[in-house]
């Protein structure tokens, strides 16, 4: 869930932002919300003033906004090919602009609109190059165009400004060829301060107890990464990193990918305390970032030996929490998020890696 990095700036600057008027698309969602629809190979949301804002590919992965169940401010990810009920969530991906030093979080970073937790997010079928707030139930239900000669449904999410003066926009991009990723690329809205990066940041490891970080020849276990972790006061050891020399690199594009230690997840036993919405279920899977291998492209992990918000023990020890690509910010640049039930090595990786790494930098 949400980086320790910066929580204290969650609220640096907040009496010195201007205050926003109340913006009708932050208003209570309507219920029952329309549930989304196959239309050839694509799900997109039904028509009408009260739909889930959902969009996928049909028998692959999915992804949606608020209000599905679930924290404002966060792309939800599926994967129901793993055989998981609808809107059960597999990971998170938060959007995090970097301004300077500043790093600000669109999970735990308070909405100008509303004043409640998580910013606001709606979408479009188009650039917008200011986008104005929209009811995100009342979502776009996507363009079907060809990229490279493959069908592809693309829309656009639209945020408000963060408190660091950040506008970022992030086009989602589903290809029928690829049915389990989802590939975001990064703009900044007119009038966003100038980002030095802005991190799209998997941010639910825990669920299914990812443990296993693959690079290039080299899986790195969270248990021998911090055998003794020193968990700060909200739960979390700092985070480990690792530069594009360690990461696989297959066809110019970087992947690194995370899985569990464990064969079948579903089978753990957990403490009485544990929420059920930490159980996992479903099949194993990979899950993986791939990006162009520019130079600066770094990867990023953080863990916890609790799960979020709770003191409930999570099963096996300490797993990975976050998993990202960091890389500077280019207008355009895309990162892919994906969820495969394949082992690591369909993407590319040794079965039989040299050994396991422990060492992070």
């Amino acid at each position: 869930m949400p980086h320790p990095i910066t929580r204290r700036a969650l609220l640096k600057g907040a009496a010195a932002a201007g205050a926003a008027a109340f913006v009708p698309a932050m208003a209570a969602p309507p219920q029952p919300l329309a549930p989304p629809v196959e239309t050839g190979r694509w799900v997109r949301p039904a028509e009408g003033d009260a739909a889930q804002p959902v969009w996928g590919i049909r028998g692959g992965i999915r992804v949606g906004l608020w209000p599905t169940p679930g924290p404002r401010g966060l792309i939800r990810v599926y994967a129901p090919y793993l055989g998981h009920a609808p809107l059960r969530v597999i990971n998170f991906v938060a959007v995090e602009p970097v301004v300077g030093r500043w790093r600000c979080l669109s999970e735990l970073e308070q909405s100008e609109f509303d004043k409640a937790r998580g910013k606001a997010m709606w979408t479009g079928n188009a650039m917008e190059p200011d986008p104005q707030p929209r009811k995100p139930w009342q979502p776009a239900r996507g363009s079907v165009t060809k990229i490279g000669g493959v069908e592809a449904l693309t829309l656009f999410v639209f945020i408000e400004r963060f408190l660091n003066g950040a506008r970022p926009i992030v086009q989602v991009v589903l290809r029928g060829d690829r049915p389990h990723e989802a590939t975001f690329r990064i703009f900044a809205a007119k009038g966003s301060r100038a980002m030095g990066s802005c991190v799209l940041t998997a941010t639910m490891g825990n669920y299914a107890r990812l443990r296993r970080l693959w690079l290039k020849g080299k899986v790195v276990e969270s248990t021998k990464l911090w055998p003794m972790p020193r968990l700060n006061r909200h739960g979390f050891v700092s985070h480990s990193r690792w530069g594009l020399r360690r990461m696989l690199v297959v066809d110019g594009q970087a992947v690194v990918a995370a899985t569990p230690n464990e064969r079948d997840p579903g089978k753990a036993v957990y403490a009485p305390e544990v929420h059920r919405f930490w159980r996992y279920g479903g099949k194993l899977a990979t899950q993986y970032w791939r990006a162009p291998a520019t130079k600066d492209l770094a990867v990023q992990v953080n863990g916890r030996t609790t799960y979020w918000a709770s003191q409930a023990p999570i099963p096996g020890g300490i797993a990975y929490e976050n998993f990202e690509l960091v890389a500077p910010f280019a207008a355009g640049q895309s990162f892919t998020f994906g969820v495969t039930p394949e082992p690591p090595e369909a993407l590319g990786f040794p079965r039989a890696p040299q050994r396991p790494a422990t060492d992070g930098h």
